[in-house]
């Protein structure tokens, strides 16, 4: 284009200004032509300068998602900025690339805007969906590592505020966000959810009381006196809230950690005691009613004073039970609520801090009572994550912590600077420290001088019944789950007592035969015996969120493998890519197959 602009002589650089800038907009020339012009000659050089339109115009044409933070009536260097997000965007390529060797946290190394490398890894995540897989994986695990990362800084001062500036709502819109980084969760969004039920009970209350307060214009940071107008508040907040919106305490799935995400709550109306609590006194503070938590054991509370000045009486409050659809109890009736008795100690208002441990322990003893998966150990590491930045001193849950870490196998450094606080903090804990302490620095030297991995050739006589190649997308005969595989073995290398309780001596081979690793639809990851799986009749993607990890791309009939899985079984993709079809055509002439138990391991495979 630049030699077209400079063939076409001084009739074009005659052109006005603006016109030579709506010409240089145009949608098909991208930031390279523009470059090529501005070298063109002095006068479209200065038409291109960095903080006109026609860099700007670029800037917005290729990052749209960032125009947000930038101020429509305000002046930028759109050429510095365009530069600078152009070089991080290079920068996060080739960080993602090599992440698989290393910790995430080299990520902040780059020393560039937060907000260029958020946009960038999104960038990556919204391309083609079938390839750059790996890219893809590790661009989501840095992301959900940036994003808690930002999210702790944001509660470390939320928590550094005075006590009456800590509000509830705010505190459990950080835990939500910290535990779905990737969701699009903001205070900003709620509040405007929260608004429109506010409304919804105002307009009902307007029916009951035209000239009630909390309908004046402004009202909204004041509190109603009086006791009567306080209680037609919160009638008019159950009718709406539990009646027309139909909120409701999830008894049937209450171990469900959605329960206790905020915005869940508000989208599915559903929640836990707690979780039910802050949106219903979030609601009551906004309407001009105090309601203040409770921790009750079992059964989270707030509570109503029936005094025009706070007290120290239990029995001079009405306590709130919003799992239970905004009832109204005594002190009396609460302990009936929990079937025993209690002291006056647990009638207590709490703070917001208080309010935010508790929560955060109810998902941390989800991630206790999971099934030993990722899933159950990423919550985990989350709510451990949260409760330690708001009770950094607690040796119970810095040991776990270290626990965890060095169990997942990740992260010793982090495991050795928990392990020499939580020793400063109880110096009776040194004989669990001083195991971990060394076991971690065998893992630390393991590290820096690793094996050589695991490389296995099908073409070795130990392999040569392995029938089927990393990538493959199968099918299993008895429980029809699809599946991928990722890995394999000659035969069943799982401890005798796994091998029973699968009952893998029914199957017709027993433990004597392949078994493979394959990431299941659903999310599982299982080890097969080789006489129950068939090649996939119509090959189609697995939504597994560890294919990544594995794969690069889905190529239309299989998984092409990354480097690091051929690493492993180098063979295999040169052989996938000559037997796939021969497979599938084999498959599809066969008739019949056996329906034998399954032998499936249920756990994330080696």
């Amino acid at each position: 284009i630049s030699s077209c602009l400079a063939l076409a002589g001084p009739s074009l650089t005659d052109l006005p200004t603006e016109l030579l800038e709506y010409i240089l907009c145009f949608p098909i020339l991208n930031h390279i032509d523009i470059s090529n012009v501005s070298c063109c000659c002095k006068r479209l050089h200065d038409v291109c300068h960095g903080s006109g339109k026609v860099w700007g115009h670029q800037y917005k044409l290729r990052w749209p998602r960032l125009q947000k933070l930038y101020r429509q009536n305000e002046s930028y260097d759109w050429l510095k900025e365009f530069k600078t997000r152009h070089m991080v965007c290079l920068q996060i390529q080739r960080t993602v690339v090599s992440i698989s060797k290393r910790f995430f946290a080299e990520i902040e190394s780059l020393g560039a805007p937060e907000h260029f490398c958020e946009d960038e890894l999104l960038s990556i995540l919204n391309s083609d969906r079938r390839k750059r897989l790996t890219l893809k994986y590790y661009a989501k695990k840095i992301l959900y590592f940036l994003r808690q990362q930002k999210v702790l800084r944001s509660l470390k001062a939320f928590l550094e505020r005075p006590p009456e500036e800590q509000l509830a709502l705010e505190g459990a819109v950080l835990v939500d966000q910290y535990c779905n980084p990737l969701a699009d969760v903001t205070l900003e969004s709620i509040s405007v959810q929260i608004d429109d039920i506010t409304d919804k009970v105002k307009k009902y209350l307007r029916v009951k009381n035209a000239s009630h307060p909390s309908l004046r214009t402004g009202q909204g940071h004041g509190l109603v006196e009086d006791l009567e107008l306080q209680r037609q508040v919160i009638c008019a907040l159950n009718a709406v809230l539990y009646d027309q919106l139909q909120y409701k305490g999830n008894e049937c799935d209450y171990y469900n950690p959605l329960n206790s995400y905020i915005h869940q709550v508000v989208l599915r109306r559903t929640g836990i005691p707690i979780s039910l609590s802050v949106l219903y006194m979030t609601l009551a503070r906004k309407l001009g009613v105090l309601l203040e938590p409770v921790n009750f054991p079992n059964h989270f509370l707030l509570r109503w004073c029936q005094r025009q000045t706070r007290s120290d009486d239990i029995y001079d409050y009405i306590y709130v039970d919003a799992f239970g659809k905004g009832k109204q109890l005594t002190a009396r009736e609460c302990e009936y609520l929990i079937r025993q008795q209690v002291t006056a100690e647990y009638y207590g208002s709490i703070s917001t801090t208080e309010l935010l441990l508790r929560m955060v322990g109810n998902l941390l003893n989800i991630g206790k009572r999971g099934e030993g998966n990722e899933k159950s150990y990423q919550l985990l590491r989350d709510s451990l994550d949260l409760y330690l930045t708001i009770d950094p001193d607690n040796v119970q849950y810095l040991l776990l912590q270290a626990r965890l870490y060095f169990h997942l196998g990740i992260w010793p450094e982090k495991v050795l600077d928990i392990l020499q606080h939580i020793q400063a903090l109880d110096p009776s804990q040194h004989g669990a420290v001083g195991y971990l302490v060394q076991h971690t620095l065998e893992h630390i030297q393991h590290k820096r001088h690793p094996m050589e991995p695991d490389v296995k050739r099908r073409s070795a006589p130990e392999h040569s019944q392995v029938q089927y190649s990393v990538g493959l997308i199968m099918k299993h005969k008895r429980s029809g789950y699809n599946c991928v595989i990722y890995g394999w073995d000659p035969k069943c290398m799982m401890s005798q007592e796994w091998i029973t309780t699968m009952r893998v001596h029914q199957l017709t081979s027993g433990a004597n035969q392949p078994f493979y690793n394959v990431l299941v639809q659903d999310g599982t990851c299982r080890y097969a015996a080789q006489e129950n799986l068939e090649p996939h009749s119509a090959p189609l993607e697995i939504a597994h969120p560890e294919v990544g990890r594995y794969f690069s791309e889905f190529a239309g009939t299989h998984y092409v493998s990354n480097e690091e899985l051929q690493t492993r079984y180098p063979e295999d993709m040169v052989e996938t890519q000559s037997t796939v079809q021969e497979l599938y055509e084999a498959h599809l002439l066969s008739s019949g197959h056996l329906a034998e138990p399954s032998a499936d391991h249920q756990t994330v495979g080696p």
